[in-house]
């Protein structure tokens, strides 16, 4: 997972909510029948489309800088910058893929990924079938793998707020304020950001939105050749699932969104990133637990409560004299993280941790450090952060008063600490944001729309379970297949036979079945060596959703 600060994206958690009732959907808002119906917005999709069908997409090799081998392709989609000026200003997008496995006879189409943020790069999903991922098998025989850079990522015409090479400078500050003064510090830096957001990408910003993004999707499955879309969203990729659903509910086919972002229009955004501060520290006990279970192997604690001393020790440490001149809280809590969002990480972080306290701070200082190497070209933690605070700052209509923020955050943290203060620090910039910023569109489908899958883990922490709820309340005859106690992110890319069948069997035949499925957790990690934990977390990191 590549990111320089904390990100966000959430909705409240329910404890203990597993089984979902029946539901009424609400009906999509005037803004998205609107949006479905005449007006600017959608004229101009419907032209861009149209030219992207007549065009289709010049496949070639990828280039080999892009480290996507043979015989994945690669190509671009143009797209307008404006849909309401669809004969204005085009961008480009990057698409790839990899045609179906099985025969011509069992290809059902293409199936498009997006991998969350805002700010992920979906161009390694095809990669799922090159390096013949078990999971993937059945559904790469019937369909085309495509993946896509969302409008301002990577090759898809990036975005940028500050210099890369500035971005990846450490320490950075302690996320956590000692004083007002240091409150000052951080609003000041996140005012410097907004600005230098609106100075290096302005003719973007207002542009960069979920609805132009789900609009490109649209150009892109007219450009393929599909008449309707099949779609795997993880993430933020959920929301934009939903938001497309909502827009585009008579191009939709099948639709599997895995760990949901809560859709409803209070939430998005502000709202939702105070909700995943609570779910990250239920999530960061669970790691605790695990970790003193397991302190045979790591010798860090063996109780939640002397892990966490633990923890408090080392980030004290941290704050008075940088790991390596370079790793202080900051970016202790860049790496500490990874461990609330995926269980698969739980042995990597737990098993740097023990070396440290043995005396080693070398695999810390390389686990946490920053990566100098991420300053070059477009794909950079850099543009994925520049993406995410454009997309969630022009989303919605965030709060301009400090008076709020303070008086929320300083709530939440006194009870939430793990990831407060650094989640606020990491939005702030949409406060001063220098650009349009939108009323959310009303997720929703109706009657006659596609039914959607939704997978969702109970105790995910990026995205807390009642977003799932949420959206199944929204999306007419959608299912609900939950993971009880369990709390990875990215559930469809474990394995777990309960969730990994269903899935196989919606793709495939379109099946749902009649009510929604809680399945058993999928299996706890197992403690690693140190030496094996960062080979183990780094070859799976490379199939994660990115979640900001």
């Amino acid at each position: 997972m590549r990111r320089t600060a904390v990100l966000g994206s959430a909705g409240t958690l329910i404890a203990g909510t597993l089984i979902v009732g029946a539901m009424t959907a609400p009906s999509a808002s005037a803004d998205a029948q609107q949006n479905n119906g005449g007006n600017a917005e959608a004229r101009g999709v419907r032209a861009a489309a149209a030219r992207a069908a007549q065009q289709g997409i010049d496949w070639k090799d990828c280039p080999a800088d892009w480290s996507l081998p043979k015989p994945i392709q690669c190509g671009y989609v143009s797209v307008p910058l404006d849909y309401a000026k669809p004969n204005g200003r085009t961008i480009r997008i990057a698409v790839d893929r990899i045609g179906n496995t099985g025969t011509a006879g069992e290809r059902q189409g293409a199936l498009i990924y997006n991998p969350g943020g805002p700010g992920g790069s979906g161009m390694r999903f095809p990669l799922r079938v090159t390096s013949k991922n078990p999971l993937w098998t059945k559904t790469s025989k019937a369909y085309d793998f495509v993946g896509f850079d969302p409008r301002g990522v990577g090759r898809s015409t990036p975005i940028s707020c500050v210099d890369p090479q500035e971005s990846v400078k450490a320490p950075k500050l302690d996320p956590v304020p000692d004083s007002e003064a240091d409150k000052r510090v951080q609003r000041k830096l996140a005012k410097d950001y907004a600005d230098g957001c609106k100075k290096r990408s302005r003719t973007m910003l207002p542009h960069m939105t979920t609805p132009n993004t789900a609009r490109d999707m649209d150009v892109i499955r007219a450009a393929l050749g599909e008449k309707k879309l099949n779609y795997l969203g993880v993430s933020y990729g959920t929301y934009l699932g939903g938001v497309y659903a909502t827009l585009f509910p008579k191009h939709t086919r099948r639709m599997i969104v895995d760990s949901v972002v809560n859709p409803s229009r209070e939430k998005i955004w502000y709202q939702a990133n105070l909700d995943q501060d609570v779910a990250f520290e239920m999530r960061w006990d669970d790691w605790k637990a695990w970790v003193a279970k397991n302190d045979a192997a790591y010798h860090i604690g063996n109780t939640p409560q002397k892990v966490q001393k633990q923890w408090e020790k080392l980030r004290a440490a941290a704050k008075k004299n940088p790991i390596g001149g370079v790793v202080g809280p900051a970016e202790l809590l860049g790496f500490f993280q990874s461990a609330p969002y995926y269980d698969s990480s739980w042995p990597e972080v737990a098993g740097v941790w023990s070396k440290y306290l043995a005396g080693d701070e070398k695999a810390l200082v390389e686990a946490a450090g920053p990566d100098m190497s991420d300053t070059a070209g477009n794909i950079s933690a850099e543009n994925g952060n520049a993406v995410y605070t454009a997309v969630e700052c022009a989303d919605a209509k965030w709060p301009t008063s400090w008076k709020k923020w303070n008086r929320d955050n300083t709530r939440l943290h006194r009870d939430y600490p793990f990831l407060t203060w650094s989640n606020a620090w990491m939005n702030l910039p949409c406060a001063t944001w220098g650009a349009p910023q939108r009323t959310p569109l009303n997720v929703g489908t109706g009657k006659g729309a596609t039914k959607v899958l939704i997978v969702q883990s109970a105790r995910d922490a990026a995205t807390p379970y009642d977003g799932a709820v949420e959206l199944h309340q929204r999306l007419k005859g959608s299912r609900l297949i939950t993971e009880r106690n369990a709390g990875s992110h990215g559930v469809t890319g474990l394995v777990n036979p309960c969730i990994n069948e269903r899935v196989d069997d919606y793709l495939l035949k379109g099946t749902l079945g009649r009510r929604d499925v809680t399945c058993d957790p999928h299996a706890t990690p197992k403690p690693a060596e140190a030496k094996d934990a960062a080979r183990t977390a780094a070859k799976a990191a490379a199939d994660l959703p990115t979640v900001h």
